[in-house]
């Protein structure tokens, strides 16, 4: 028998499969990770000065030393990405790319072009006609044949989605409308503003050929690739396939979340008071994920009850369930126990990181993720960010977000062995921030102020060092 969840890795036979999934290599992509401190209820509960993530008010500013990979042992060449000396969970870098790789993207499906937006393309869009479809009017005006003066025809205007008009041949004009198809024999577009007629003669200077004509297949041909695979489906991605002539699309569903709410000393509404308090994560975690591109189906409040928690993952309907709180080792968090008990796989049990090291991604039976974010806001924060983004985009068969890098306004003191997350705030354009305070892991206020988390190597970082940035998702 598995006396715990941690232990599961060293049985583990391989890595497991969604919809015949792809390979993962299960003993690289977890380790047995550290036990929390007995009695506390998640990740920073208990203080964690000992491993400088203490909550104080007041940005870390005094770095240790330099920041360096120590170890040897490092995925790649930035020092968060490898792992330290005397580490027992993947680097943050690392666990990063387990949990985009860890499950077979989601099967595509065809909806409407109503339906399609926040989705991603499972297969590039190709134009399906030349885009203009025809040799059509830039302006309102006269189509014109040759020089002029011109002599305008009999017959009604040239109008956007009416009958070709009457062919020209030199010295004659027709009146046109912006978006009208052009005339067989026009060799221009005078604008309206640039031209008069008088008793039937139309007079002004004569335009360059092909003067405001948008010509056949302008902006490109049929069949030529206009959003790659993986592209989102922007509003505007959406009209210009909707311009190609398209009316589905083949997509990469959002995938449909569930957020359970763990922790009896949650109040959801009023005053903390009797030592309970405020649930800030049950708020925060759905739209934030919606951020990240998923479909929150719901938000589930079940308190410590290990019975609700088990029938919940067994239940299930969603594509990725996101618990909070009960990551840790204390005597009332029962996720990894339930865990064990419903036959999860765990793939990361901990993460080199601060705050937020118990995160975990398990798969349940019937080959879904589920992602446990430490109880802490700030701590649950980087979780999201950690796991959870890095998740979706894999379901919805993206790349990992490219990273964006920035300079340090001012020092920034770093774990000894695990990188940290600091919320930060840009200054002076988008190439310097500056660290905020109300950074502990059970605060709000950091965040909450921040544009973006730094990434602070293990040994932290000095002032006007470069670091790696995570965009904070806009919900």
């Amino acid at each position: 028998m598995i006396d715990d969840f941690d232990d599961a890795l060293a049985l583990a036979n391989g890595p497991a499969t969604r919809d015949g999934a792809r390979q993962r290599g299960a003993r690289a992509a977890s380790e047995p990770g550290r036990a929390e401190s007995p009695g506390a209820r998640t990740e920073g509960r208990a203080p964690e000065g000992a491993h400088g993530d203490a909550p104080d008010q007041t940005p870390d500013r005094a770095p240790r030393h330099a920041p360096g990979n120590t170890s040897g042992h490092g995925v790649g060449n930035d020092p968060e990405d490898g792992e330290q000396a005397g580490a027992h969970h993947p680097a943050w870098g690392r666990a990063r790319e387990l949990a985009h790789r860890a499950f077979r993207p989601l099967a595509p499906r065809r909806l409407s072009l109503e339906q399609a937006r926040g989705h991603t393309l499972a297969s590039p869009l190709h134009a399906l006609t030349d885009l203009p479809a025809f040799d059509t009017s830039a302006m309102d005006g006269w189509a014109v044949a040759g020089p002029g003066p011109w002599r305008l025809v009999e017959g009604p205007p040239a109008l956007a989605g009416g009958p070709l008009a009457t062919p020209l041949t030199d010295g004659l004009a027709l009146p046109i409308a912006t978006g009208a198809r052009l005339p067989e024999g026009a060799t221009a577009v005078l604008r309206a503003e640039a031209g008069a007629v008088r008793r039937g003669l139309l007079t002004g200077h004569t335009p360059e050929p092909g003067a405001d004509i948008r010509p056949r297949g302008q902006e490109c041909r049929s069949g030529a690739v206009l959003l790659p695979t993986a592209a989102p489906l922007t509003p505007a991605a959406l009209g210009l396939a909707a311009a190609a002539g398209y009316d589905q699309l083949a997509v990469r569903p959002r995938p449909r979340a569930e957020v359970l709410v763990l922790g009896d000393e949650l109040l959801h509404r009023g005053l903390p008071h009797d030592g309970r308090v405020r649930d800030a994560l049950g708020p925060m975690v759905g739209p934030w994920l919606a951020a990240l591109g998923a479909e929150v189906l719901v938000t589930r409040r079940l308190g410590d009850d290990a019975e609700a928690l088990a029938e919940a993952v067994a239940t299930t309907r969603a594509d990725l369930v996101v618990t909070t709180g009960s990551t840790a080792a204390g005597p009332v968090d029962l996720l990894r126990r339930v865990l064990r008990e419903r036959g999860a796989r765990p793939l990361v049990t901990g993460v080199a990181v601060r705050p937020g090291h118990p995160m975990l991604l398990a798969e349940l039976p019937g080959q879904i993720p589920l992602i446990g974010l430490p109880g802490n806001p700030l701590a649950a924060v980087s979780g999201l960010l950690t796991l959870a983004g890095p998740l979706l985009r894999g379901l919805t068969d993206r790349p990992l977000a490219e990273d964006r890098t920035a300079t340090l306004a001012e020092p920034v003191r770093g774990h000894p062995r695990d990188s940290r997350l600091v919320p930060v705030v840009h200054r002076a354009g988008p190439a310097t921030v500056r660290p905020l305070s109300y950074a502990g892991p059970a605060m709000l206020r950091g965040i909450a102020a921040a544009t973006a988390l730094a990434v602070i190597p293990p040994g932290g970082a000095e002032a006007h060092a470069e670091v790696r940035l995570l965009d904070l998702p806009e919900a």
